[in-house]
């Protein structure tokens, strides 16, 4: 980690919130504090299974999901804050780890070392700068996730936003999901159809260390 990033990192929680206060029923399954996820392992700093963002995050998605709910979704959070020491983990993970167990399910057409090349993994996540999130809908009438066409974390170019390659209905629920977050102040990631930042972000050069905890925050 270069010197002028480390001036750059935080344990300041101030700014933080815990998304479930802000957005009453979202649904939340955090993968990366399970072992279903790209890596197989729970992640580093994930203590509990909920989302964090900063204040101004989660406001900005609370008026997406009331958007949404008239419309009959809910929102479904998979990953939101992520420490830095997690993104550390990705990194070394990506470079020095000779585990693939979970490329048939995650990156099946791709190696490790693309993964960084291609977009997906960041050696500085604007997650943790704690303005982004990634997730899905749900619907309310079935209580089942959307089918987007692709599942989160697949690092394929089906996942990509603009893909042409799913049926009409799939693309259109990306779309649902992408133009209610882009009119409430988000912008898009323009491989993964499930990942958007605030763009007014408050800390936009900032990267935060604190552990996902609620417990955390109330300190």
């Amino acid at each position: 980690m270069a010197a002028d990033y480390k001036r750059m990192v935080t344990m300041d929680p101030s700014g933080f919130v815990v998304l479930a206060d802000y957005v009453p029923g979202i649904v939340q399954e955090i993968r990366y504090h399970s072992t279903y996820n790209f890596i197989g392992d729970r992640i580093n700093g994930y203590e509990e299974p909920c989302a964090l963002l900063t204040i101004e995050a989660a406001r900005a998605l609370k008026a997406v999901s009331g958007e949404l709910n008239v419309r009959g979704y809910r929102l479904k959070v998979f990953d939101a804050y992520r420490p830095v020491c997690a993104v550390k983990q990705f990194v070394l993970w990506g470079i020095e780890d000779t585990d693939i167990r979970m490329k048939p399910y995650f990156y099946p057409d791709l190696e490790k070392t693309a993964l960084f090349e291609t977009g997906y993994i960041a050696t500085r996540s604007t997650h943790s700068r704690g303005s982004a999130v990634d997730l899905t809908l749900l619907d309310m009438a079935s209580g089942r996730e959307v089918d987007m066409g692709s599942p989160f974390d697949f690092f394929s170019e089906v996942s990509h936003p603009g893909y042409r390659g799913i049926t009409d209905e799939q693309y259109e629920n990306r779309m649902i999901l992408r133009n209610a977050m882009l009119r409430n102040g988000f912008a898009p990631l323009e491989c993964e159809w499930w990942h958007f930042s605030l763009k007014d972000e408050p800390y936009p050069e900032t990267y935060f260390e604190f552990p996902v905890s609620s417990a955390y925050l109330k300190r």
